[in-house]
Parts: C-alpha cells; sequence; structure tokens
C-alpha cells in the first residue's frame, strides 16, 4: 500500500508539470538600432510641420480658396447630374407642351429645382460693415469669386466693392457683368466700373421709378450739359426715344489723363418689375439691338445689364441673348441648363417663374415667327405677377 502514494505522487508529477510548464514565459530578444526609429519620427514630425505651414499661408492668403473650390466642384458634379440637356428644334415644341401640362406642373418642378443652385457660396465682401450700404437688398449679394472688383490706386478710394458680378455668355465666361441699378451713394463706383472695365454697352432694364417707388438712381445727365462723377466727366451725346426702349449715347472723359470713349445705353421702357413685358416680340426686337452693338464692337469687353436688384430682368435678358445664339448656331435650346449656370455666378437670376416660362415662350415664338406681338391672354392663370401687369397695362393707357 506505501508503493501505491509514491506511484499516484509521480502521475501527478507528470499530469500537472504540463500545466506548470505552460505558465513559464517564453522570451525572445531582438535587437533594433534606435537611430532608424528616431530619423523616421523626424521625418514625420518635419512634414506634418511643413503641411500645417502650407494650410495656415493658404488659409491667411485666400481664406475663401478651400470653400469656394470645393463648392464649385460640388456644384458641377450637381450640373452634370441634373440632366439638363439642350432640346433639338424639332422637340422644343413637344418639350414646351410637356411642362405646360397640369397648369404648369413641369415649369413649377424645375424652377423649384433652382432655387438651392450656388446658395452656399460665400459672400463675405458683400457682407463687411463698410460695403453693406452698398446693397440695394441685403439678400441679393454678389459671390466672392466672381464679384467684379474696383481697382483701388487712388488713396481717396478705400474699398473694391461693388455689388455686380461677371456671367458667362455663350463665347466667353465674362461676356456681361450683371449688377444692380446705382444707389446715390454708388452712382460713382458705377462709373469707375465702367471706365476701368472698359464697357462699350450698358443695358437697362427697368425704369428709375416704378408704381411709386424708386428702383434705381438716374446716373446719368439729364441734358447735355456734363455730370462730373469722381474722375469721370459724363456728357449725353444723343437721346432717341422709342415706344419700348430709348437709346442715349454717353461720352466719357478722364480728367487726369483726358482720354474720352464713347458708351451705348440701351434702355427697355417696357418691363414691369418681377414680371415680364406683355410680349414676346418686342424684347426680342431689344435684344437683337444689343447683339449687333457687341458683335460691332467685338472687342472682348463685358456688356453691362442691370435693373433694379440685377438679378431678374437682367438674368432673362442674359439668358434670352445667350439661348438665341445657341439656337442660332446649334438648332438646339438648353434653357434650364443656362439658368442653372449663371445662378452659380450670382443668385437669383431669373428671379421669378413667370420669367422662367417667358424665356421659354421667346424660344417658342422664335421658332414660329407671328405677325403680330404674343400677347399673353392667360396672364392670371399662367404669371405669378398678373397684378403688376394689369396696373401696367392700365398705365399703358393713360400715357
Amino acid at each position: 500500500m506505501a508503493a501505491l502514494p509514491s506511484l499516484f505522487s509521480g502521475m501527478n508529477q507528470r499530469v500537472f508539470g504540463l500545466k506548470w510548464r505552460s505558465h513559464e514565459p517564453f522570451i525572445v530578444f531582438c535587437s533594433t538600432d534606435p537611430r532608424g526609429v528616431i530619423a523616421g519620427s523626424v521625418l514625420a514630425v518635419l512634414l506634418f510641420l511643413v503641411l500645417v505651414f502650407l494650410a495656415v499661408f493658404i488659409l491667411l492668403k485666400r481664406p475663401d480658396f478651400i470653400r469656394n473650390k470645393t463648392f464649385i466642384r460640388r456644384s458641377k458634379l450637381s450640373q452634370s447630374s441634373k440632366k439638363c440637356k439642350e432640346i433639338p428644334v424639332g422637340m422644343f415644341p413637344d418639350h414646351f407642351s410637356q411642362l405646360s401640362m397640369d397648369e404648369n406642373r413641369g415649369f413649377v418642378q424645375e424652377y423649384e429645382d433652382l432655387v438651392p443652385i450656388g446658395t452656399e457660396q460665400t459672400r463675405r465682401a458683400a457682407v463687411l460693415p463698410e460695403n453693406k450700404a452698398k446693397n440695394r437688398f441685403n439678400n441679393v449679394l454678389p459671390y466672392d469669386w466672381c464679384r467684379v472688383k474696383l481697382t483701388t490706386s487712388n488713396p481717396n478710394e478705400t474699398s473694391d466693392y461693388i455689388n455686380a458680378s461677371y456671367m458667362p455668355g455663350y463665347n466667353r465666361e465674362r461676356e456681361y457683368i450683371a449688377t444692380q441699378g446705382p444707389l446715390p451713394s454708388t452712382v460713382g463706383d458705377f462709373w469707375r466700373m465702367i471706365w476701368e472695365q472698359r464697357v462699350k454697352g450698358i443695358v437697362m432694364v427697368t425704369n428709375c421709378v416704378e408704381l411709386g417707388r424708386t428702383k434705381c438712381e438716374r446716373y446719368w445727365p439729364a441734358d447735355s450739359k456734363p455730370n462730373l462723377q469722381g474722375q469721370l466727366v459724363i456728357t449725353l451725346r444723343s437721346e432717341i426715344q422709342e415706344r419700348n426702349w430709348t437709346l442715349r449715347e454717353f461720352n466719357l472723359k478722364h480728367k487726369s489723363t483726358s482720354e474720352e470713349r464713347m458708351v451705348k445705353h440701351f434702355h427697355f421702357t417696357a418691363w414691369p418689375d418681377h414680371g415680364v413685358p406683355l410680349g414676346t416680340n418686342v424684347l426680342i426686337q431689344f435684344r437683337e439691338l444689343v447683339r449687333r452693338h457687341i458683335e460691332k464692337e467685338g472687342d472682348g469687353a463685358p456688356t453691362v445689364v442691370h435693373c433694379s436688384a440685377g438679378v431678374g430682368r437682367t438674368g432673362t435678358l442674359i439668358a434670352l441673348d445667350v439661348l438665341l445664339q445657341q439656337l442660332k448656331q446649334k438648332r438646339a435650346v438648353g434653357i434650364n441648363a443656362f439658368v442653372h449656370k449663371m445662378r452659380l455666378s450670382r443668385p437669383y437670376m431669373v428671379q421669378t417663374e413667370s420669367q422662367y416660362v417667358f424665356l421659354h415662350q421667346c424660344m417658342m415664338d422664335s421658332l414660329e415667327p407671328e405677325t403680330e406681338e404674343n400677347i399673353y391672354e392667360n396672364a392670371d392663370m399662367i404669371y405669378v405677377n398678373a397684378t403688376a401687369l394689369q396696373e401696367f397695362c392700365q398705365q399703358q393707357r393713360h400715357t
């Protein structure tokens, strides 16, 4: 019996010996050269500092660079995904008919889709304390990336700001300047822009006073007596009044250099605010006068277009000019795509649904010219500004 304990004791040692040995640590020793680790760490730190320095430098020099570039790329992607295509001439009547169905349901949807386009872009210059008073409306502000900048070489000029935006055309990305109607305090800035941008044509699509409200300051001389604006002497050389527009010619002379230039003024007088003209033919004819002048000059200088805010009637006129060129050159038209493009450069371009519909009607009437001007008998149904149109008609009857 004494042998049994010694037997079990031996067995315990063999069985549980494995468990005891499994707790013994297994250590592997390897040697590493610390110089490589130190060099890698130093290089990583230096690279990080360089990147931080570059980021700070860009933000200090161009604070709007990252946001603008990112948004423009996003806007271009959204533009390509919207499926706004050019409509061939042969298909446009059917396209127009489809948009008009169910009380203009197609027009409503397309126009609503345009509302957010471009609105995330920065407008820092426009809201600076020294510039706020230069805006006619506090919600119509130029984007930083495409605003027109005045020169500031004159020590008396403290700001380069004017509420004006470069706008794309059919042939060039800066074919027009869209701007608000000058305020009493910005008339001098307006003429500075005309001179500095070497503008040869100004298109005005508003009246100075409409329905008892001031829409634009009269920025030109009322007679042949010269008018001094800053360094510029403006003289009215001629004025021809037609039924729906007035054509003027100004002489600009710079006091310091004695250089003189001629500027044409195309003033369309039959367009109610937030509305559309009573027919398409009259605006198409007016646009033809402007287009001929632009092509005659042919020097690449932008044409200035303005109404009161510089977005509604201004955007409609610019779009009409581009779309009629497109119609002629390509036998196709992309209204939605071009309005989308304009809104990337200035907010609210083509400001109302009625103006958006009117552009389509202009294209329709350009495809099928009529001997008589197309008057909209169903303005109450189509246009959101029917009351303004009716008041305008009454004014015309009494004059």
